[in-house]
């Protein structure tokens, strides 16, 4: 248990010390065990007996002993006891064939043009930029920010309106606490809505209030008995049923807004994913004294760069800016740096021409199996984003396909888990994650699935 090293250069007392208290701690020494004399342990170790006198006298004082005249010492009942060490619980391994939606394929991350862009902006940032900045963001990528979503999207905005975030889970958390201090906490949600996302708004504290969606996207005529505060909304590709704002609605939604004096949130989920036409353009454009614009990288490049942004109407700019200073003190930089030198040398602009060619392909292999294997299932929401709707039949418990599926190594939603209120059953297949050529092998697993479940 104890080993004194005379070469070490350390005092055998402090050596001792030490050793029995990290044999305390540890639970070498666990409570209540009595220690060997003073004159045996000396013996033992070939020391002084003032050594190990002096010793126990240190870790009785510290609590870590008790001694009594006429008694051994003691490890004490009130020593701190190690910590449990539970097994720590194991990585999520992917499934076989992967469908869960929501996600892009990560191995298509354009790897060389971002370490160039990188490099660059590690070798040309002024050196101000390695101190604290503005909360709201490096200047170079909000302003390329400004010029690119303003081209690909049609936001209008200025830089200074523009907060740079780590993510759009960030982004929906700043948003949040800036609406409960302006003593605004009812958050309209579409529903079915991204079950995650509506978790984040909860977390913040906001009470949400589910607004129907329809082939058309949110049904707007619910907008006056919800008595929100704001709506949270995805006009450009709805989560999860992949329908776009009808143009009714959006111009009803943002009336609504006016006359309520309300807020819209917008996350801009998808939109540049689109294959039928050209993207349809950001609601913000039509009122930007009104809507949060809110979107990141996350699906265009890699979830890891934790990138995203908002777009804030000018009244709301300041307070938005504190949240986030609040937070974090700011984005790390040099990722800020690196992705408006991307945007500016039209990087994004085309990996997404790459990218779109490769989930164009993968979706029309996934409709052409789903077709095939699982001819009782009905396909929407194909027009755009990384996966598509697969309607079941009345009665059927897609959530009890799922857990069948997931036993044959086949990874998918169940739109069930997306919803505030019961609904038509259905899946979610998304395909972004999974390769080509294992598509059509993976949909015969899952219609196996659907055959056997109990």
């Amino acid at each position: 248990m104890v080993r004194l090293d005379r070469g070490a250069g350390a005092p055998l007392r402090a050596q001792l010390e030490e050793q029995l208290r990290a044999a305390v701690r540890s639970g070498r020494l666990a409570p209540g065990t009595a220690l060997p004399s003073t004159r045996s342990l000396a013996g033992d170790l070939d020391v002084s007996r003032g050594v190990v006198v002096e010793a126990y006298a240190q870790l009785a004082a510290e609590g870590y002993l008790v001694g009594r005249q006429g008694a051994p010492t003691r490890v004490s009942e009130t020593a701190a006891r190690p910590a449990a060490r539970g097994r720590p619980p194991p990585e999520e391994r992917p499934p076989r064939f992967d469908f869960r939606p929501g996600a892009p394929d990560v191995s298509l991350f354009p790897r060389d043009a971002w370490a160039a862009s990188l490099r660059r902006a590690l070798r040309e940032a002024p050196d101000v930029r390695l101190d604290y900045g503005d909360a709201r963001g490096a200047p170079e990528l909000r302003r390329a920010l400004t010029a690119y979503l303003g081209r690909a999207r049609g936001v209008a905005c200025e830089a200074d309106g523009v907060i740079v975030t780590s993510g759009m889970a960030q982004g929906m958390a700043l948003v949040g606490r800036t609406m409960l201090a302006r003593r605004k906490r009812r958050i309209g949600v579409e529903d079915p809505g991204s079950g995650p996302g509506r978790a984040q708004l909860v977390a913040t504290g906001l009470d949400p209030v589910p607004l129907p969606v329809d082939r058309d996207g949110l049904q707007t005529d619910a907008l006056a008995r919800a008595a929100a505060d704001v709506v949270f909304v995805t006009p450009a590709h709805q989560f999860p049923t992949g329908v776009v704002l009808a143009p009714a609605r959006r111009a009803a939604l943002l009336e609504w807004a006016a006359r309520a004096e309300a807020l819209v949130m917008e996350d801009d989920y998808d939109a540049e994913y689109r294959y039928d036409r050209q993207p349809v353009g950001a609601l913000q454009g039509l009122a930007p004294d009104r809507v949060i614009y809110a979107g990141s990288v996350s699906k265009t490049l890699a979830p890891a760069l934790r990138l995203g942004w908002l777009v804030a109407p000018e009244h709301l700019v300041a307070d938005l800016a504190r949240a986030k200073a609040q937070d974090d003190l700011g984005t790390p930089v040099m990722e800020q740096l690196a992705l408006a030198d991307f945007l500016e040398r039209g990087g994004l602009d085309r990996h997404l021409r790459r990218t779109r060619l490769v989930y164009r392909r993968r979706r029309d292999a996934l409709i052409a199996a789903v077709e095939r294997l699982l001819p009782g299932v009905r396909i929407a929401g194909v027009a755009a984003g990384l996966h598509l709707v697969a309607g079941l039949p009345e009665g059927t418990d897609d959530e009890a396909i799922v857990r069948a599926a997931r036993r044959r190594g086949v990874g998918l939603q169940a739109l069930a888990e997306h919803r505030l209120r019961r609904g038509p059953p259905a899946l979610l297949l998304g395909y972004g994650r999974i390769a080509e050529p294992a598509i059509q092998a993976g949909v015969r697993e899952l219609a196996a699935a659907v055959g056997s479940r109990p």
